[in-house]
């Protein structure tokens, strides 16, 4: 059994809440299971491994809000590590390595930004000038840190503005999605307005719950309609998730085949069959499955949640293999497996998916901002495109749906509970992080799509606070920077 402490200094700076998250993982940064112990101001974790690794946990940084931030790799050791120094060391460390490489590859870096990374690293210097804990060391390493925040902000403010140039001088060959998810209700006339003038592609999400509320009797009108409004409104179509086995999404009739694997497959093909059939030359992209790896219906062991994604992307090619499908995958940096085994992190399951050759043309990564449980940890612009680039490394193109919470209050329309980690949540915080956040992900190359998995808070929806149209039925501030980011890149 390893075990690493760390000094939290002063002992009040993470809340005991934030503090049940953090995490330590190797160097393929996967989450090793482990506990977590809070307790006088000290931090420790343990796990069942002893090799060095990296901490990660969230931070509340001055201008910046609460991030998940990381060490350098740190070795086991009996006396504990003072963490705002450790994390002001990672972020350091991370922030030239990665200006290093986009150098390498061309990027034109104005002189602010090294100037900001060697005023970081002097504060630094100060900050492990003689004990770690003093008032004065400690204030030096939160400089550090929030310096080279900005710093890491600026430089991929940089990237950004390069890759985008590039990406908009090969938008042919290269398109790329800006959508929404429906839900399963029409727009009126005057949502569905704003909605073409933000968007130009849509998500009709197909939720096998509505369609089939009892075995073997089918109501698509739902869908039909908004297949056709969508026709009508000139927008590409993205249909699914078809197979969704999340508690509010999945029919409740299959509860009878808990236990019975052969049973569930067979239910699973049947309305795979009668979606695509009913739709195929209607879609310009079959969403499979939606949160792969986290379902939580039925207690599926994660070897058959495999096998019902393997089949659920073999059947829809055969069924129409001239049109792209993807399957999605819930909280791409696996947060969830440090608190419960996961012999396929999110991950390793595309992973083995992509090299089972089933015709899968593309992976969606699905990120619900701040939400505890369930949600993906908040990071940092120079973070969210690392994260990115390493699930290119699969090399198939990438859809990226976004949930970002507009408030933190009670939601009477939401089926998960879940509050987000940071405070002072707004429909302009929402809105500033789109504007801030899109960008990068459309800058990549191989992302082929981006959606709002949730467009309307007077709806049933999954998280809080996460709609474009609040409950007044009032579009938020972040529909205007969708519409503004359309057409600036795209």
């Amino acid at each position: 059994m390893g075990l690493m402490r760390f000094v939290v200094s002063p002992p009040d700076r993470i809340t005991p809440e934030l503090a049940r998250q953090a995490y330590l993982s190797g160097f393929e940064r996967i989450p090793w299971r482990g506990t977590v112990e809070f307790a006088e101001g000290e931090l420790a974790i343990a796990r069942n491994v002893t090799d060095s690794g990296n901490l990660h946990v969230p931070w509340p940084v001055e201008g910046h809000g609460v991030l998940a931030l990381s060490t350098a790799s740190l070795m086991e050791r009996p006396q504990p590590y003072h963490l705002p120094l450790e994390l002001a060391r990672g972020k350091i460390a991370l922030t030239r390595n990665q200006l290093a490489d986009w150098q390498s590859i061309g990027l034109v870096v104005p002189p602010s930004v090294p100037a900001k990374i060697a005023e970081a690293q002097k504060h630094l210097a100060h900050a492990t000038a003689g004990d770690p804990t003093r008032e004065a060391s400690v204030r030096a390493a939160e400089t550090a840190l929030r310096t080279i925040l900005d710093a890491g902000a600026h430089l991929t403010e940089c990237y950004v503005e390069q890759a985008l140039a590039l990406r908009r001088r090969h938008a042919r060959q290269r398109p790329c999605l800006l959508g929404a998810d429906l839900g399963v209700s029409l727009l009126d006339r005057h949502a569905a307005a704003q909605f073409v003038e933000s968007f130009g592609a849509a998500r009709v999400p197909l939720t096998w719950r509505e369609v089939e509320t009892s075995e073997g009797s089918r109501n698509w009108e739902i869908f039909d309609r908004q297949l056709a409004w969508c026709r009508s409104a000139g927008l590409q179509v993205c249909g699914g998730p078809l197979v969704h086995l999340a508690a509010g999404s999945a029919p409740d009739w299959l509860m009878l085949f808990e236990g019975d694997l052969a049973g569930l497959q067979a239910s699973v093909s049947d309305f795979l069959k009668a979606a695509v059939a009913r739709y195929r030359g209607q879609v310009a992209l079959w969403q499979c499955t939606g949160r792969t790896n986290t379902a939580d219906f039925l207690n599926l062991e994660e070897e058959e949640l495999v096998q019902l994604t393997a089949q659920a992307v073999e059947e829809v090619r055969r069924l129409d293999p001239d049109t792209p499908r993807v399957v999605s995958f819930d909280q791409p940096w696996a947060e969830y497996t440090a608190r419960r085994d996961a012999d396929f992190p999110p991950f390793y399951f595309a992973d083995a998916l992509v090299r089972a050759d089933l015709g899968l043309s593309g992976l969606m990564l699905e990120v619900n901002l701040g939400y505890e449980p369930g949600g993906t940890l908040p990071r940092d612009p120079l973070e969210f495109s690392r994260q990115l680039d390493m699930w290119s490394v699969l090399g198939v193109p990438i859809y990226v749906a976004l949930c970002v919470p507009s408030g933190n209050g009670p939601d009477p329309f939401a089926r998960r509970k879940s509050p987000s980690i940071q405070p002072g949540c707004s429909p302009a915080t929402q809105q500033a992080w789109l504007a801030r956040y899109l960008p990068v992900v459309l800058a990549k190359t191989y992302v082929r799509g981006v959606v709002w998995s949730q467009l309307h808070d007077y709806a049933p929806h999954d998280f809080s606070h996460g709609g474009l149209f609040d409950l007044r039925r009032h579009p938020k501030p972040a529909l205007r920077t969708f519409a503004s980011i359309r057409q600036a890149y795209l």
